[in-house]
């Protein structure tokens, strides 16, 4: 059947794609094969006003990357075996992410902002038994290993891919005072990532890889419950998302584009956005580790000419915003997909006003590798508007209560999708999985509606979930460490309006009877248990807290409250 969104395509986009049956790692393969002497990769770091950047070819790349799955071979990884990449954006992320996959392993995406708490409970329910970690992190993974299957840590410093006056700069002002040289006693099984690449040739043994079946990455998330779960993301769901996204963006040059990757790797829209996409289309990846430096974003695209730069909300408000944006020229992007969060109108038309380029919102999910709809790049963009879903993808508004009666356009429902890029399930978890699964189509936990012409619009969230900078933030989660505070009674957590993260956490407390605490005692106290984007910035104390008749503590009453203060403060 015609689908309504098709006429809005941009011109060159096709309704489907033929997807090869391959590896996701062949995207490198075939690069280095065409681009050799491309540049594939930019990293470094800022001195003064002046970045300082060194670069990787696509031939060295592929070598780098074969080394490093040959050692891992020789270390015991075998065909399905857990390996955690816990590293922010560096060479040495995409090495370890392709290297996994080459040597026929799992990988497992690891925040690096995480405590021991949130690593325990992700390296024990993966089962991972090699981890990938920065020497900064060593001491974190070093306590975490006893009471994991861990068997393997390999440990790599920030500056080894640093160009050599960064890098000898780095080693006398800032590798020891902010804890990157490695201290005291390593643990059995602990290789440095450079020892192993010089150890190892680059002929990996070969492994047979069957890309509908074999999970290529456990990505973890809350899905509808709020519990972390692996979405099991197969070789065929990530290489179909990555063409997808090639498709969208019709004047793709191969081989020509840069894009600057500020979107953390070990996040979905990041790993398939910027990383897989940009390795499929033979483009020059500037990673970025720190995306707060807002200075260095506008350095890196005036210096490199970024042409591709997706991201969060946040970070194009943040260039809208910064004092020095007129001093770099802009001028050389060509389009942005935002996502994670609504995009207001005028922070679209400010952005691309100042770049020429075109800002179109997008939305996706970790269950779909991630992406599922956007606005098209030149065609008609509708405020407030997802977009429309992309090439061979499905989707469709249906009923809350069964999920399974479509809704017509115009009306409310939860938001189903079905396509190439849907996962193939939750990390052994097969209740879960079948709630989430309806007659072939994935629920998603969004409520949202579709207007006549097929565009899609969010209009909340079935789950409770907090979107803060781009970052999924699950309540219950903070509310477990909440309650594990001896003066805390009662204690919700919600999601409200932040002009610059979008949403920002905040908790609502009742203490025990006689007891006093003050703002910043409890937020000290969230720290020790909790990535810090995930940590409370604000807290309201209250004698009592709204409840449904069955006593069920009413979140959703405290944000439509927040909502209201808001509305009374603009009035």
């Amino acid at each position: 059947m015609e689908k309504v969104w098709y006429k809005f395509y941009d011109p060159g986009v096709p309704r489907s794609i033929s997807y090869p049956l391959i590896p996701l790692y062949k995207f490198l393969d075939d690069s280095a094969e065409k681009y050799p002497n491309n540049i594939a990769l930019i990293f470094g770091g800022k001195l003064g006003k002046r970045y300082m950047g060194s670069s990787i070819t696509y031939r060295k790349l592929k070598e780098l990357v074969d080394r490093f799955a040959t050692a891992l071979q020789a270390l015991g990884v075998k065909k399905g075996s857990r390996v955690a990449v816990h590293l922010p954006n560096c060479p040495q992320f995409i090495i370890a992410y392709y290297g996994a996959l080459k040597a026929g392993a799992t990988v497992v995406p690891t925040n690096p902002l995480y405590v021991e708490r949130e690593l325990e409970y992700q390296f024990n329910n993966a089962g991972v038994e090699t981890v990938v970690t920065l020497t900064r992190f060593y001491p974190v993974i070093r306590n975490v290993k006893p009471r994991t299957p861990l068997k393997n840590i390999i440990v790599t410093n920030i500056k080894e891919y640093f160009p050599p006056l960064l890098k000898l700069l780095f080693t006398l002002a800032v590798e020891k005072k902010e804890g990157h040289r490695l201290e005291g006693e390593l643990v059995e099984g602990t290789y440095m990532f450079q020892d192993l690449l010089a150890k190892y040739p680059p002929n990996p043994a070969p492994v047979e890889i069957n890309p509908q079946e074999d999970i290529a990455c456990l990505l973890y998330t809350g899905g509808t419950t709020g519990v972390p779960k692996g979405a099991m993301l197969t070789h065929y769901n990530l290489v179909a998302n990555a063409l997808q996204v090639r498709a969208w963006l019709p004047d793709v040059q191969e081989g020509k584009e840069k894009s600057l990757v500020a979107l953390p790797l070990f996040h979905s829209y990041g790993m398939t956005v910027c990383m897989n996409f940009g390795l499929n289309a033979a483009g020059t990846l500037i990673l970025m580790p720190n995306p707060r430096d807002i200075e260095e974003m506008l350095i890196l695209i005036d210096k490199y000419k970024v042409s591709l730069f997706p991201g969060v909300p946040t970070m194009y408000i943040a260039i809208n915003n910064h004092p020095d944006t007129p001093k770099y020229n802009l001028r050389s992007v060509k389009a942005c997909i935002s996502g994670a969060a609504p995009l207001p109108v005028e922070v679209k038309q400010k952005f691309e006003e100042i770049t020429g380029g075109k800002l179109c919102e997008g939305y996706g999910l970790t269950e779909t590798s991630p992406v599922t709809h956007c606005n098209p790049i030149y065609g008609l963009n509708k405020a407030g508007s997802i977009g429309i879903p992309f090439p061979d993808t499905d989707a469709r508004i249906v009923d809350l209560e069964t999920g399974t009666r479509e809704l017509p356009p115009g009306e409310i429902g939860e938001l189903a999708i079905r396509g190439p890029q849907v996962m193939k399930g939750y990390w052994q978890m097969p209740e879960e999985t079948e709630m989430v699964f309806k007659e072939g189509w994935l629920l998603t936990g969004d409520i949202a509606k579709m207007d006549e012409d097929g565009y899609f619009y969010i209009v909340d969230r079935k789950k409770d979930m907090i979107i803060a900078g781009g970052y999924n933030i699950y309540p219950r989660e903070v509310e477990e460490v909440l309650y594990q505070h001896p003066k805390v009674k009662e204690a919700v957590v919600a999601g409200i309006p932040d002009p610059y993260r979008g949403e920002t956490v905040k908790a609502y407390i009742v203490l025990k009877e006689g007891e006093t605490a003050t703002e910043e005692e409890i937020i000290e106290f969230c720290r020790k248990y909790l990535a810090r984007y995930k940590v409370p910035t604000a807290v309201e104390f209250r004698k009592e807290l709204p409840k449904s008749t069955v006593g069920k503590l009413l979140r959703r009453v405290l944000v439509e409250e927040e909502k209201q203060k808001l509305q009374a403060r603009k009035q």
